[in-house]
């Protein structure tokens, strides 16, 4: 395998348990540095089957939840209210209905004005400057629903409407969010890179062996849009917590030590 430039931490564990665990304590760490620092600190949370130990671990970590704000980064357009598949409902229940925090904002997939529900979720995005990314890869390399026909790495919007590709849809079917391909929406709300990136820090989570070739292609693949996670290379604090599966296709020397 070839020399990769890369500015990540990238760790590897025996478990998707320990995985999320790890990355639940390396969370809560940079948030306790940060209210040490400053009142609020504002959290970007990804949804998926993937983060389920780490928001589970991150629910028993000692944090301050009532001096967090909390945002989610994507979410389907026209789902039911009160869908289990709906990005802000899977958080609600796993996390944000869990803790205290200070506030929850919600991107609203039933906005009949999708347009201005971008403006409005971008207003309070740069009211509160993003201190940490806690979000995914893809099985097509996508961050947040930045899937690689619509990644762009100097997008000038901090919200979009987005069409989602056939693999990020099937996805959602592998992930047993939907039953069949043609249940899952086409349309979605997405943040974009630039927005992702200004995080202060980033914390990747990526389990499983369905990741393990959009886990090769962020680190070993040219930088980018056609793989919209090599962007993660040029993060200045970003770190990918990885398990036995997802980290396969890894050459070992890439790797620190748990």
């Amino acid at each position: 395998m070839g020399e990769v430039k890369s500015n990540v931490r990238i760790k590897k564990y025996s478990t998707r348990q320990a995985m999320g665990e790890a990355a639940a304590v390396a969370v809560a760490r940079q948030v306790g540095q940060l209210l040490r620092q400053q009142e609020v600190v504002n959290i970007i949370f990804a949804a998926a089957p993937s983060q389920n130990e780490f928001l589970a671990a991150l629910l028993l970590q000692d944090i301050d939840w009532k001096r967090i704000n909390a945002f989610h980064m994507d979410e389907y357009v026209g789902l039911p209210a009160d869908a289990p598949q709906g990005f802000g409902n899977f958080l609600k229940h796993r996390l944000f209905s869990r803790a205290p925090f200070r506030a929850v904002y919600y991107l609203n997939g039933n906005a009949p004005d999708l347009a201005a529900e971008c403006y409005r979720y971008t207003a309070l995005l740069h009211a509160h400057p993003i201190d940490v990314v806690c979000l995914g890869i893809g099985e097509n390399g996508h961050l947040a629903f930045n899937d690689p026909p619509v990644a762009d790495f100097a997008d000038s919007e901090t919200v979009k409407v987005v069409m989602l590709d056939g693999v990020c849809r099937q996805q959602q079917v592998n992930d047993g969010c939907f039953e069949l391909l043609e249940a899952v929406p086409a349309t979605a709300l997405t943040l974009t890179i630039p927005a992702l990136m200004k995080g202060s820090g980033l914390y990747c989570i990526v389990p499983s062996a369905a990741k393990a070739q959009a886990v090769y292609n962020t680190f070993y693949k040219a930088l980018s849009p056609l793989y919209p996670s090599t962007i993660l290379r040029t993060h200045r604090n970003a770190s990918v917590f990885l398990d036995e599966e997802s980290a396969g296709l890894l050459d070992e020397a890439l790797l620190q030590p748990e």
